[in-house]
């Protein structure tokens, strides 16, 4: 005869997990099934039904729904097994299941972790194809419920909804298939706080060095070379939790241009450290030195007066040292008079010129970098979470 219509409702009651690295996810619902048999039928005064456990499921003909890309599922059994079957005078019958399933969900990672899964369990009988069976949604959209407290804690529920179509198979032909489409949006709040903020500060951290002396060369390598391992440490902690898929994330793009930002800081030291040191051979070369080595001893001096009397620096403080002259010729003047005149100008030197020559002893390249690294990782920032989000 004709194929026998089978109605399908479901009551989804958790969505218990959901698995990136095995791409899938396990929920939990009741699953009935409508169908009329007038085998089952008999006479009723009170046009009651009657409700039976699993017993009598054995002994009568019941569709043979199963889960699509499923890996594993069971009937609760806790007390008794999660089975029953209501049979009404007319034959209508209603047969209820409590199933946990695990089902496969492919799963797009290229915006991870900025990203929407579409996920979906489909339904099927398994050997009467649409000759035989016919399966529909029982109330149509209305035949898929959800509990409203079901959450999860690291993706938004945006929608429920219910959907069919058919299955080919080339052996046994087509097959009725009902399906359950859910999208989940991934709170973003926890990557920031363990990925993206950590990465902003290690970033932000490597730009110290440029306003660090450049012939400071224990901090300035010592700070580089903590930035680039802690940056590691955060891109190894990120891809652990993660399948290891064959296509860049947006995580991964986020990080390694982080990564590259702090590892052109380092660069950017070894170019300033390096042109500095030719710099220096070459003013030795014209003053017939031949040491690079600064004297310990004018270091000191500036450090009391605020006159720099090495002459082997790349920079120009010609005026600064004719300053510095006039004020020790002031003061030899004044000696006589006043004593404490030469240690006032000495100290106000210091306070007024002391700053200056720190900033002029920096390299042209550190003051192009305090001003382009920010400028392009502001950039680079607008236009990454204007693509992604």
């Amino acid at each position: 005869g004709s194929p026998i219509p089978v109605g399908i409702d479901v009551q989804v009651e958790s969505i218990d997990s959901i698995s990136e690295v095995d791409m899938d996810f396990t929920m939990t619902l009741y699953l009935r099934h409508y169908w009329k048999d007038e085998r089952l039928s008999f006479r009723s005064n009170k046009n009651k039904s009657m409700t039976f456990d699993g017993r009598l499921i054995k002994k009568i003909w019941v569709p043979d729904v199963f889960f699509v890309h499923s890996k594993r599922s069971f009937i609760h059994d806790t007390t008794v097994e999660n089975v029953m079957l209501r049979v009404y005078p007319d034959g209508n019958v209603l047969f209820s299941l409590r199933i946990t399933v695990s089902a496969m969900c492919f799963m797009d990672f290229s915006r991870f972790p900025l990203d929407t899964q579409n996920c979906s369990l489909e339904l099927e009988s398994y050997a009467y194809n649409e000759d035989d069976l016919m399966l529909y949604w029982k109330h149509g959209n209305k035949s898929l419920s959800t509990d409203e407290h079901i959450s999860l804690s690291q993706f938004f529920i945006e929608e429920f909804s219910a959907s069919s179509g058919l299955a080919f198979y080339s052996s046994t032909g087509w097959y009725n298939r009902l399906f359950i489409n859910f999208a989940l949006r991934r709170h973003i709040f926890f990557f920031v706080l363990q990925s993206y903020f950590p990465a902003m500060l290690m970033v932000m951290l490597s730009w110290v060095s440029f306003w660090i002396d450049r012939r400071a060369v224990p901090a300035r390598v010592s700070l580089g070379i903590t930035t680039v391992l802690t940056m590691s440490t955060i891109m190894t902690g990120v891809s652990a939790s993660m399948p290891q898929v064959s296509y860049i994330k947006a995580v991964d793009v986020y990080l390694w241009i982080s990564f590259l930002f702090v590892f052109l800081s380092v660069i950017e030291y070894a170019a300033v450290n390096y042109l500095t040191t030719i710099e220096e051979r070459k003013q030795l070369k014209k003053r017939g030195k031949a040491s690079g080595m600064y004297s310990i001893d004018a270091v000191q001096a500036m450090a009391f007066d605020g006159c720099f009397h090495d002459t082997d620096v790349d920079m120009d403080l010609t005026g600064f040292s004719d300053r510095c002259e006039e004020n020790e010729t002031r003061a030899s003047a004044a000696s006589g008079s006043n004593v404490d005149t030469p240690r006032l100008k000495r100290k106000r030197s210091l306070k007024g010129n002391v700053g200056r020559i720190i900033l002029q002893n920096n390299h042209v390249i550190d003051t192009y970098s305090r001003i382009i690294f920010p400028s392009v990782y502001i950039v680079f920032n607008f236009f990454y979470w204007g693509l992604y989000m």
